[in-house]
């Protein structure tokens, strides 16, 4: 299996979990996600997320971890390695989002179509906020994407 494919399964197993109290970017899980890429305070979590489930699927698989150890998510993908940058999705890609100033959001792609990529995101909430309260599905347009990594 694919380090992608256990990331997408261990996000899967995280839908619904919230911050507390909600609106704190804090509490359990939510502390384990910004501890895994080094952050101990309350923190935009949606990059560290990420960061969690590809460390949980490393060690589940006993492979290497290749995602960027990085609460950021323009950070991940500006210091990105090349061959693991696309324009395409696939399942398991992480989606990177660039709203101007440092600004961004990320998760994991679990399908797609020709418009749409169907997402499991962390630090988001019903209406697709970039700061929201939990871990959801999201759908998002595939124009609205700046790209994917592919770990």
């Amino acid at each position: 299996m694919k380090l992608s494919q256990k990331m997408l399964e261990i996000a899967i197993t995280q839908l619904g979990q919230q911050e507390k109290p909600l609106g704190s970017n804090w509490g359990e899980p939510v502390k384990s996600y910004l501890a895994s890429v080094g952050v101990g305070f309350p923190a935009s979590w949606c990059m560290a997320f990420v960061y969690w489930c590809s460390k949980k699927a490393s060690e589940v698989l006993a492979v290497k971890n290749t995602a960027m150890k990085t609460g950021g998510v323009l950070k991940a993908w500006n210091d990105a390695p090349k061959e693991m940058k696309s324009l395409i999705p696939s399942i398991g890609s992480v989606f990177i989002m660039d709203f101007g100033k440092g600004l961004g959001h990320t998760g994991i792609v679990e399908k797609f179509d020709d418009v749409n990529i169907y997402t499991i995101e962390g630090n988001t909430n019903d209406t697709g906020s970039r700061e929201g309260i939990e871990v959801c599905r999201k759908i998002r347009k595939r124009s609205a994407i700046k790209g994917y990594l592919n770990y």
